[in-house]
């Protein structure tokens, strides 16, 4: 059931989920009302990303989903083409009339940023997410209609991150939510041809190593850390989450299969085999 929205505009209130179907009581209860709509892995494929508070959309329409008011809507923080739309829930946000600013985006220091990723190692790698804490209210708003376990609630709440998700609440949301983004951020550090000791000279707290489809960050010339669904899926211990590892054994993993470059601007290169390393950490100079 569609309607008209009888206003423009919203702010987020809360840690909001943005999910790229409408149908938030499928996802959160599924057809028995107790359990997650799960892809094979084990992942909610229909969370995008969770907005941080103050985050401002634009509605661009209004559908009733049993009780529940979803808005479809667009916003600035998250600028990526969907061909289904992107959705709220109406009950972590604010409508209002009048256009809102943008969220205003602090970036913090670099060692609070460091700390706030270090702190992050344990927590679940959760598709979409970028909330390591969870969202209390999803209990309240979606309550399963059973028990659930601990990992179940932990993942029915959002609790975890991932790859992206990691360095976007670490930096309060001011870096890029996708890695076809982080690609481009920042200013590239010249790695073709380099080896991996080569590397660990060039690279400096809070470069990045990133592909399409996964970013690595690089806490000093020792250690990185990062989320991942799993590490080893044939190895008892390897499982998913946020961990931290040493910068050398990582680039050993990596350069067994792709092949450092400066840009994916750079002709003949594939998306697939490569990887790039960008600097986007500037001191504030205020």
């Amino acid at each position: 059931m569609f309607e008209q929205p009888s206003a423009r505009y919203a702010v987020a209130k809360l840690p909001t989920p943005v999910l790229n179907t409408s149908e938030f009581p499928f996802v959160f209860g599924n057809r028995d009302g107790k359990t997650l709509h799960l892809d094979a892995a084990g992942l909610i494929r229909e969370l995008e990303f969770i907005a941080l508070p103050d985050t401002a959309f634009t509605i661009e329409r209004v559908i009733m989903r049993g009780t529940a008011t979803i808005y479809q809507v667009t916003t600035g923080d998250y600028p990526y083409a969907s061909q289904g739309g992107y959705y709220i829930d109406s009950r972590f946000v604010q409508a209002r009339e009048d256009h809102p600013p943008e969220r205003v985006k602090h970036l913090p220091a670099k060692n609070d940023i460091i700390a706030h990723l270090i702190a992050s190692v344990g927590s679940p790698y959760l598709w979409g997410g970028n909330c390591r804490e969870g969202i209390g209210q999803m209990l309240t708003f979606y309550p399963p209609r059973g028990p659930l376990s601990a990992d179940d609630r932990d993942r029915w709440m959002l609790m975890g991150v991932d790859c992206s998700g990691l360095l976007y609440q670490a930096t309060n949301g001011c870096t890029p939510r996708n890695t076809t983004s982080l690609i481009t951020f920042g200013e590239s550090v010249p790695a073709a041809d380099l080896t991996a000791a080569q590397i660990i000279q060039a690279v400096e707290p809070l470069d990045i190593m990133v592909w399409p489809g996964h970013v690595i960050i690089i806490l000093d010339r020792e250690r990185v850390i990062e989320s991942r669904l799993d590490y080893n899926e044939n190895q008892a211990g390897n499982q998913g989450g946020v961990r931290i590892r040493t910068l050398e054994e990582v680039l050993a993993e990596i350069l067994k299969e792709r092949i450092p470059i400066n840009s994916y601007d750079d002709k003949g290169k594939t998306e697939q085999k490569h990887f790039v390393i960008r600097r986007w950490y500037k001191e504030s100079t205020s």
